[in-house]
């Protein structure tokens, strides 16, 4: 074989070589067309009636996930100091063996429980249900991470015990965006559906924004 002819296979064999490397460390991508999921409303909350709920705000879950830590912990700031004010209240949820760490910015209080769970879906084996059953809780607002973990299967359970739903989007999300999209799809298309995303559909879950949510 000639010397160029030599390059050439080389050079052929370099790429084949390469592309299955590459089709090895690259996951398949799937594209789909999804339906546009519909926009955050606004939502008046009576607080009496109201629990806050805050899942996995815990280092390193919430501290390592840049989308938690910049962009959810400063919403959820606010929120939180809003629903103490109000007098709503407020409980706290994590399966992380760091239960104890909770960010400093959000720690639970003297009076604010942490559900011990070991399931995402925060009311499956704990006392939970009985816990906002014996506050006439009737309406959730649920926040943490992740929007298409802890806060999507919590919504189904609370839905099926016919509790309203609320999820401010600023305060839930995912490490990439199709978590996200996923969850807030799945949100409202569950068992008890609100696909065009009514404002407070009974036993059903809204998304809605921190400055679209009124507290009275």
């Amino acid at each position: 074989m000639s010397r160029l002819g030599t390059i050439l296979l080389s050079g052929l064999l370099g790429i084949g070589c390469w592309s299955e490397a590459q089709a090895q460390a690259a996951p398949p991508t799937v594209r789909l067309d999804m339906p546009a999921l519909p926009q955050p409303v606004a939502v008046s909350l009576e607080a009496k009636s109201t629990a806050l709920l805050l899942f996995d705000f815990v280092d390193p879950t919430c501290k390592s996930q840049p989308r938690c830590a910049k962009e959810m912990l400063p919403a959820m700031q606010a929120l939180l100091e809003r629903a103490r004010k109000a007098g709503m209240f407020i409980a706290y949820g994590t399966r992380a063996q760091t239960a104890d760490k909770w960010l400093p910015e959000i720690a639970p209080r003297d009076g604010e429980p942490v559900i011990k769970s070991s399931a995402q879906d925060r009311f499956y084996n704990t006392d939970l249900d009985q816990r906002l059953k014996d506050k006439g809780i009737k309406t959730l607002i649920l926040t943490g991470w992740k929007i298409s973990g802890s806060v999507l299967y919590t919504s189904i359970g609370a839905t099926l015990r016919d509790y309203t739903v609320v999820i401010p989007t600023d305060t839930s999300s995912a490490a990439v965006d199709h978590e996200i999209l996923i969850g807030q799809y799945q949100i409202l298309n569950q068992n008890s559906a609100n696909s065009n995303n009514e404002p407070l559909k009974p036993k059903a879950s809204t998304l809605t924004r921190t400055e679209l949510l009124t507290l009275r």
